[in-house]
């Protein structure tokens, strides 16, 4: 089998090519935003303004579903990210507490659920809403105020909480 100079230097240019072209750093706009919810601003009645992340097919999907993670995080998590004004404490302290629950939080995150009894949009403005798109779904970021106190009185009433 005879090799000649041109295939060899002609595969290594190629070789070399998809190597360098493999090897090109993307730049991708998810660098530049963090998906946690932030707390904005806490008011005197017990609410929490916050910016909260949801994905979904279209903007409608998305911002309902950032809605619903202003409420998980309040609940579950507690809100670390942002000015640092809101309660970094959940509501619900218990361990397992939303698969202990399940029966519960189910019914109250369905889309025509509850949870939307503690949510105000009245601090979202013009222009608040972020988003970043992809061929699969749609990412938005918006401005939501949590009803905290609200809330809690809810979870005690029905015996999540105990007062």
């Amino acid at each position: 089998m005879k090799m000649n100079i041109h295939s060899i230097t002609g595969g290594i240019a190629v070789l070399s090519l998809l190597f360098l072209l493999g090897c090109q750093t993307k730049h991708t706009a998810t660098a530049f935003y963090t998906y946690e919810t932030e707390c904005l601003n806490t008011e005197l009645d017990g609410s929490e303004t916050l910016r909260a992340w949801g994905s979904g097919r279209n903007k409608t999907d998305a911002i309902e579903q950032a809605k619903k993670n202003a409420i998980r995080d309040v609940l579950f998590k507690g809100i670390r990210n942002g000015n640092g004004g809101c309660s970094t404490k959940p509501l619900i302290l218990e361990v397992n507490a939303e698969e202990k629950y399940a029966y519960y939080f189910n019914t109250f995150f369905q889309d025509a659920g509850a949870y939307k009894e503690y949510i105000s949009m009245e601090d979202t403005k013009n222009g608040s809403t972020a988003s970043e798109s992809t061929r699969q779904q749609d990412k938005y970021g918006t401005v939501v105020r949590v009803l905290r106190s609200k809330l809690k009185d809810r979870l005690i009433q029905d015996e999540i909480l105990k007062p």
